[in-house]
């Protein structure tokens, strides 16, 4: 029997299969052919399938820091660990970067998940490249450096030590508290100037958290992890990202203020983003989780990007245009300033700078 999940028809995975994930189907990349079910004499085709279990691969890579030019993000470099996300938030937009594998950005990018073991290696070369100039690099930008395979692999937690022994300013993205295990290192370098940590809260509601983000600590857990890293001293930025408009939009006051209460010192949000695959994924999950807010979320979204699902271009696509988005962008606003949210972070410090030059010794002198 041959069994793939890969058509318009075969695609959606049993619920019993996916429970803990987000993703309801395996829709393939772009770059895939069409598969589908077929028997192959075996008389096996209705046996039932195993749950899906996470599989980790490895991958060696030759550069550690990735470049963009993308004028509506502040950093001009970034670093991740791994490719793909356990935590299976259904929204993610990194979501069709595993088309690049050959693989599903649906329940692929959550399952099947690729470590790069010798990342910190190379991000030791690349600091201590005479040409390297430093400035703040955002650790965790694609996929979350604090998932649930962390744990063993504690990839992040080796590129933080780099980072520290070289004195290179970074600035965290995650949803993960794991993070909370390196706050060891964050604070020291925090005290330097030279780190923060931004946060993502994107619904108090905790039936809604695990069905949109089943495998990420629960809205508490994550605010909780906020104070902890506040009370270490870390600068922490509470993103509200994504606002669903129509579904989470409500909450933007509410988030916010308990933020503050935790010791967010700053705050941002964006709008949901639905680029290529990432749209009919979306949808799929509106239809089986809400669907009772799904065309009115849709509406939403499409008045916000002049008719379509999502509006790829600069200066857009973080907030969307329209009547809506403008209320949403004025609410935060409001809110964040009330709760002394509302001010910039000081720049991360680059002067501190110091090249590595001496390889895996230099890391064991700190």
């Amino acid at each position: 029997m041959t069994r793939a999940c890969n058509t318009a028809s075969s695609d959606r995975i049993d619920p019993g299969r996916r429970r803990g994930r987000g993703a309801i189907s395996a829709r393939p990349g772009r770059f895939e052919p069409s598969r589908e079910i077929v028997d192959d004499g075996w008389g096996t085709l209705d046996d039932p399938l195993p749950p899906l279990r996470t599989q980790v691969t490895e991958e060696r890579v030759q550069s550690a820091i990735a470049r963009n030019t993308s004028p509506d993000v502040p950093f001009d470099r970034s670093l991740n660990p791994y490719r793909g996300c356990e935590h299976g938030c259904i929204y993610c937009f990194a979501r069709p970067t595993h088309a690049y594998l050959g693989l599903s950005p649906g329940l692929d990018f959550e399952t099947r998940l690729v470590a790069r073991p010798n990342i910190a290696e190379v991000l030791t070369k690349e600091l201590g490249n005479p040409r390297y100039r430093p400035a703040a690099l955002a650790l965790g930008t694609a996929t979350d450096p604090y998932q649930p395979v962390e744990r063993e692999r504690r990839l992040t937690r080796a590129c933080l030590e780099v980072l520290e022994a070289a004195a290179h300013p970074v600035g965290v993205v995650t949803k993960g508290a794991l993070v909370e295990r390196d706050t060891d290192i964050l604070s020291r370098m925090a005290a330097q100037g030279i780190a923060r940590v931004g946060f993502s809260v994107t619904t108090l509601d905790p039936d809604l958290a695990r069905r949109m983000e089943p495998r990420a600590p629960s809205p508490a857990r994550r605010l909780a992890a906020i104070r902890r890293l506040s009370d270490a001293g870390v600068p922490v930025r509470v993103m509200v990202s994504p606002i669903v408009p129509g579904l989470t939009d409500h909450e933007v006051e509410k988030i916010l203020s308990e933020a503050a209460k935790a010791g967010a010192v700053a705050a941002s949000w964006v709008m949901l983003r639905l680029p290529r695959e990432v749209s009919e994924l979306w949808q799929e999950w509106l239809a089986e989780h809400r669907p009772d807010r799904a065309a009115r979320v849709m509406a939403r979204l499409r008045e916000m990007h002049g008719g379509r699902d999502y509006d790829p271009q600069w200066g857009h696509r973080m907030r969307g245009e329209g009547l809506h988005a403008q209320m949403i962008a004025q609410r935060f606003a409001r809110a964040a300033k009330r709760v002394g949210l509302a001010g910039p972070l000081p720049p991360l410090r680059t002067d501190r700078f110091a090249p590595l030059t001496g390889g895996p010794d230099q890391l064991r002198l700190f």
